[in-house]
C-alpha cells in the first residue's frame, strides 16, 4: 500500500463497501436461524424508528428458530409489526414477553430467488467499489493537474487503485460463490 492519501482513502473506502456487502449476504437467511436476518429491521418506538437490536435481545435457540425478547414488553407489537412490513417471509408468533420467528423450510424456488437477491447485493457492491475507484483516480488525476504529484507518480498511484480494485470484486465474487453454494445445498 502506497503512504499517499488518497491511495488510503480509497482502500477503506473499498474495505468498508466489502464489509456492508458481506453484511447484505448474512441477512440472506439460508435456512439456518441468525440474529443478524433481523437485527437491522426498522421499528417505531417512543416516537422515532430504531434497529431491532437495540429494543430487543436476538438469541437463536436452535437452527430454525429466532426468539425476540424485548425489554420493554410495551415493544411487543410495534416489533411485531416491524417484522411484518419488513416481508423477510417469516411470520412472528408472540407467547407471552417473547416473540418467535420460526423459519419457513426453504423451496427451491424460494432459494433461486434468494440466490437472485444475493447476486443484485454483490453487483451492488461491485458499483460502490468502481465509484470509490473513480473517486480516487479523480483526486489523482486533479493532483497531477494541479502539480502536486508527477505523471509518473499519477500512473504508479493510479496502478495500485486498479490493483485493489481487482482484489475488492474478487473477494465479493469468491463470496457471492459461496452464499450462491451454501443456498442451493441446503
Amino acid at each position: 500500500m502506497s503512504s499517499h492519501p488518497i491511495i488510503s482513502d480509497t482502500h477503506v473506502k473499498m474495505q468498508q463497501t466489502m464489509e456492508h456487502t458481506l453484511h447484505e449476504f448474512s441477512s440472506i437467511h439460508t435456512g439456518k436461524a441468525s440474529p443478524s436476518m433481523v437485527e437491522g429491521i426498522s421499528v417505531e418506538a417512543y416516537g422515532s424508528h430504531v434497529r431491532l437490536k437495540e429494543v430487543a435481545a436476538i438469541t437463536t435457540p436452535d437452527l430454525r428458530t429466532i426468539q425476540i425478547q424485548p425489554w420493554d414488553k410495551s415493544m411487543i407489537v410495534p416489533i411485531e409489526r416491524a417484522i411484518q412490513m419488513a416481508n423477510i417471509g417469516i411470520n412472528p408468533s408472540v407467547n407471552g414477553g417473547l416473540i418467535r420467528l420460526p423459519l419457513p423450510d426453504l423451496n427451491r424456488e424460494r432459494r433461486q430467488e434468494l440466490v437472485k437477491v444475493a447476486h443484485q447485493m454483490a453487483e451492488d457492491g461491485r458499483i460502490s467499489v468502481r465509484h470509490a475507484r473513480r473517486d480516487g483516480l479523480e483526486a489523482l488525476k486533479k493532483l497531477q493537474k494541479e502539480g502536486e504529484i508527477s505523471e509518473d507518480e499519477q500512473k504508479r498511484y493510479d496502478k495500485e487503485i486498479q490493483t485493489e480494485t481487482d482484489k475488492a470484486i474478487k473477494e465479493i465474487g469468491e463470496h457471492l460463490a459461496h452464499k450462491e453454494k451454501e443456498l442451493l445445498s441446503l
